[in-house]
């Protein structure tokens, strides 16, 4: 019997992963991992990772990983911010969290596989999109290292998302998973990102707005407070038209901004290259943020960064996003734009 790791948060997805794949004939055990310290947050958590385990009488783990997740992610997420960058913190907890500490712990337990509630399909070779496609998170793991992905498995890849919640209210001991809401997607936020960072420096210094040729035409509250295509919040003036953030020059506490028709983007660069085949050019379809269609490009890679060529403009290109590339629904890697 083929043994499986199954990353169980105490929600509805991972819950119905874990059933799943017992009833496919897999030896589950199941780990919780403790990512960061919200009050409370864990404790409820566990119960009811507990409470899946005792029904399928399985084995579930608690795993302690704050400190690395405070190195991998978290502190990258709030220094990316300081540097007035836009961090995708989910991409580097896949890469270096679920499917980097996750996997060294599964060697631990003797596990062959590991499993997450993740609506992604992985063929052992590539990843590809969900059959749900509101649901579809391949763009998350666009950095998740070539290894090991013979080693994943996603059984929601062809479910979607109502489904899910049925097939555990059928269940008389997961009722309560399916009623409850949906997690943040972003774990350590509670309510806004200014929170978080207010924890670790002043966000509220008021500044200058400049135009793109850097004459001064307005204020702003703090640089921190604005990411790319951002609308409101600043002041300009005598502006008539609808301006954005174009721009953050954080060394300066100063926000570029202009008309919508200057956030258009027709190409950029990409760094910290994955792909899960060798390639140097080659045409695709690029995704620039999470909730954005994909559009297609030409890619060329040389000394360790890509330049992406849009056939079709982008607007609100954000540096630190993660970009990433797909054939079809077939995802080739990623990186980040820099």
């Amino acid at each position: 019997m083929k043994k499986v790791l199954v990353g169980m948060s105490g929600g509805v997805d991972s819950t119905v992963t874990a059933v799943l794949l017992q009833k496919e004939g897999y030896e589950v055990e199941g780990v919780y991992m403790k990512l960061h310290d919200k009050p409370g947050y864990h404790e409820e958590n566990w119960r009811k990772v507990q409470k899946v385990a005792d029904y399928l009488g399985i084995k579930a783990h608690f795993f302690d990983l704050s400190k690395e997740f405070n190195d991998n992610v978290y502190t990258y997420f709030v220094e990316s911010y300081k540097q007035g960058l836009t961090p995708n913190p989910c991409v580097m907890c896949n890469r270096t969290i679920k499917f980097g500490k996750m996997i060294e712990f599964a060697d631990s337990v003797g596990a062959e596989y590991v499993a997450t509630g993740h609506y992604i399909q992985c063929d052992g070779e590539f990843i590809y999109a969900a059959d749900d496609s509101n649901k579809d998170q391949s763009y998350f793991l666009c950095e998740v290292k070539k290894e090991v992905l013979p080693r994943l498995i996603f059984p929601l890849g062809t479910w979607i998302k109502p489904d899910v919640k049925a097939y555990a209210a059928n269940i008389e001991v997961l009722k309560e998973f399916a009623t409850q809401p949906e997690s943040s997607e972003i774990c350590f936020v509670e309510n806004t990102y200014d929170e978080v960072l207010a924890k670790h420096m002043n966000i509220d210094m008021p500044g200058e707005t400049v135009d793109i040729d850097g004459n001064v035409v307005g204020t702003h509250k703090g640089y921190m407070h604005y990411t790319i295509g951002k609308r409101r919040g600043f002041f300009v003036h005598g502006a008539h038209d609808p301006h954005f953030v174009l721009d953050i020059k954080p060394e300066k506490n100063q926000i570029v901004v202009g008309t919508r028709e200057k956030l258009e983007v027709h190409d950029f660069k990409v760094k910290q290259i994955n792909l899960f085949e060798d390639l140097a050019e080659f045409d695709c379809q690029v995704k620039v943020r999470y909730r954005t269609q994909a559009v297609p490009c030409h890619v060329k890679i040389a000394d360790g960064e890509a330049t992406v060529t849009l056939q079709q403009p982008v607007f609100g290109l954000a540096k630190g996003q993660a970009a990433a590339f797909y054939d079809g629904r077939r995802l080739l890697g990623g990186g980040i734009i820099c």
